[in-house]
């Protein structure tokens, strides 16, 4: 190999080890989600005679395989003491994460998470929101939806719902799961590499 192809293919190296290390881009956003008509508590939980226990799991199953460059989720219920309620957001791959939970000495009255949105990048923490919570808020601290950035999207997601106090019930209404797909951003400079190499080759 003489100097001249040397330097061919240094520089064509250099596109394409570039594009392998290089960060991935946020691409487009898909939307997966569900209506549901769950009582809260699930009729069938020990305690729910007495307005206490957990709702049956809300499932979205996602049939498709991409990679969560960002994850933001969606809900609305009906309940008659937003307070009482305990929010978990489970992934495929069994990573639990709370949304919203309070303490006793936190105690308000209010009803209802009305198209509540709970995203990272939302200016507002939910537990400085008032109900029926309707906008966009980060998940109660330390709690970040970013632990599930990276995995592949496939499977079921399961929102579960704890109601932890007496009397007060309620209806789980629809979950949705909003998905900013990651795009490798190193197409171009492999194909970039590559087409150094053929332009330059001796014919």
């Amino acid at each position: 190999m003489n100097v001249r192809s040397s330097v061919q293919w240094i520089v064509a190296f250099f596109f394409m080890a570039a594009g392998v290390g290089s960060p991935v881009f946020a691409g487009p956003t898909v939307i997966y989600g569900g209506d549901f008509d769950l009582p809260i508590p699930a009729p069938d939980d020990p305690q729910s005679e007495y307005g206490r226990g957990w709702m049956d799991d809300a499932v979205i199953e996602i049939p498709d395989h991409f990679t969560i460059c960002d994850l933001d989720v969606g809900i609305t219920l009906t309940h008659t003491s937003a307070f009482d309620l305990q929010i978990f957001l489970q992934s495929p791959a069994g990573t639990l994460l709370c949304l919203n939970m309070y303490n006793l000495d936190e105690f308000f009255k209010g009803e209802d998470y009305t198209q509540t949105i709970f995203d990272d990048e939302a200016q507002v923490p939910i537990e400085k929101a008032e109900p029926p919570f309707t906008g966009r808020f980060r998940p109660r601290s330390p709690a970040q939806l970013s632990v599930f950035d990276g995995p592949d999207t496939f499977g079921q997601w399961k929102l579960q719902i704890y109601d932890a106090y007496y009397y007060d019930t309620g209806t789980f209404d629809s979950f949705e799961v909003m998905i900013t797909i990651c795009e490798p951003g190193t197409a171009t400079l492999l194909i970039l590499g590559a087409a150094f190499v053929a332009l330059f080759k001796p014919r």
